[in-house]
């Protein structure tokens, strides 16, 4: 997103939720926080983020057409299609024939009743093979949603290849999904998604033999309460991680067509300087597309792998997840956070994060911008407990390593209710953040994902 307040289609869901709490009843007291808030005691977290990554995951599910496949990293194939479908293209107008397969995931009761559910995926897509990612759920009444679908995704974007996409337009009155979140559309009724299933279909050009593999498809489902605040973590591990610094800003004016140039990607930015920290690396092969007059031309790259048409932007977080997870070695999820401690305990096992967060200038001193959305990644903490963060809205690369003050930064972080730069209350992200980590974990790093609820 940009360093400055600008209207986007993700606005679109903050714009909902500050009309339901508007149509509720009062505004929230800026000090409360509900229990649960992931701040310890003993709260009860309001996340679910759940998984299927194994060969026995896989087996559960019912299948049309797909097959498990074991190894070193298990996941869902397509073994003979199903049958054959046309596809029109929404961005580029074709209408192509694919055979498909699916694989249906079993019901996953939440722990926490949603309002919200973020889907994520990580999969290896040859050329002329896509996957879409649909879910339905049972709200908390006993009557179901419709099919959405949360993505259709390639990692390439060539002759063979669909546009990746997110689907606007997608509501049954009750709930919606907006760009890559499933929202219920009226928290205030009381009402809440309980389960939900996803479904898989693997699509390839007729009459091939490749296939997308999909190894890990997850979904994170919260119920954060309302709040323009949050109670205040005590710091704990203190430490820096080694994560390469990129600037998005130097990046201006580069391939408008990726969402007006480099001034809108810190999405792919953040995500770029966390796959290099891991040891992800482009090929002179994969970047000769690339200006070569351009300064770091790996963040013109991810920009235009995240690309999601239908928003017209880089910031669709499953889709950055799965550009991760398209380097070698790498896995990606998104989901929630409950407090900095949690962050912590993920530096403290060598894991840094990418946060979401929306801001006023004046609310996070020393940045100097103001922000309807952002992504940095924190890659550690001072001994005082202050954040260190490699924030891409910086002049230039030197200038990415920043120290945010606690305080501020916890709360813009996981508030769910803010005032913008209108005085209007709109929605804060309540948490989110990307997680990208080894496909086989250390048992230190296992222990810490475990304890922020990935697995």
């Amino acid at each position: 997103m940009s360093r400055v307040e600008h209207p986007s289609r993700r606005t679109l869901l903050a714009a909902a939720v500050a009309a339901a709490a508007v149509s509720g009843g009062a505004i929230p007291a800026a000090a409360h926080a509900a229990p649960g808030t992931g701040t310890g005691g003993g709260a009860r977290r309001p996340v679910d983020y759940h998984a299927w990554t194994t060969y026995g995951d896989w087996r559960q599910g019912t299948a049309r057409g797909a097959r498990p496949v074991a190894g070193a990293r298990p996941g869902i194939v397509i073994g003979t299609p199903a049958d054959t479908t046309d596809y029109t293209d929404p961005h580029t107008g074709t209408t192509a024939a694919w055979e498909y397969a699916t694989w249906t995931s079993p019901v996953h009761r939440l722990t926490v009743p949603a309002t919200e559910v973020i889907a994520s995926w990580n999969a290896h897509t040859p050329g002329g093979t896509w996957i879409q990612v649909e879910l339905k759920g049972t709200y908390s009444d006993g009557t179901d949603t419709p099919w959405y679908v949360l993505g259709r995704w390639t990692a390439g974007d060539g002759e063979q290849d669909i546009r990746r996409t997110s689907v606007d337009d997608q509501s049954d009155g009750r709930s919606s999904v907006w760009t890559d979140t499933f929202a219920i559309d009226d928290a205030s009724t009381g009402l809440r998604l309980v389960s939900y299933r996803l479904r898989l279909t693997l699509h390839r050009r007729p009459g091939t033999r490749t296939t997308p593999t999909v190894w890990r498809l997850g979904a994170m489902g919260s119920d954060v309460p309302d709040r323009f605040t949050v109670p205040a973590s005590t710091p704990g591990h203190a430490g820096e991680l080694r994560v390469p610094r990129y600037s998005q800003e130097i990046h201006k004016g580069q391939y408008p067509e990726y969402d007006n140039g480099g001034e809108a990607w810190c999405s792919p930015t953040s995500s770029q300087m966390i796959i290099e920290y891991w040891g992800g690396r482009l090929t002179e092969e994969q970047l000769a597309w690339v200006d070569p007059s351009y300064a770091d031309p790996q963040v013109c790259h991810a920009a235009r792998y995240t690309y999601d048409n239908q928003y017209e932007g880089c910031g669709n977080w499953p889709f950055n997840a799965a550009y991760a997870a398209t380097f070698q070695g790498l896995q990606g999820v998104v989901t929630r956070l409950g407090s900095l401690t949690d962050l912590e305990t993920l530096i403290a096992a060598g894991i840094p994060a990418i946060t979401s967060q929306s801001f006023l200038e004046e609310e996070l001193t020393g940045a100097g911008y103001g922000t309807s959305g952002h992504l940095m990644t924190v890659i550690g903490f001072t001994a005082d407990g202050d954040v260190i963060a490699n924030d891409p809205a910086s002049d230039d690369n030197d200038a990415v390593r920043r120290v945010y003050k606690r305080r501020e930064w916890e709360n813009i972080w996981l508030r769910t209710k803010r005032y913008n730069a209108s005085g209007k209350v709109v929605s804060g992200t309540g948490g989110v953040c990307y997680l990208y980590f080894p496909a086989h974990p250390s048992p230190h790093q296992r222990k810490a994902l475990a304890a922020v609820g990935v697995r």
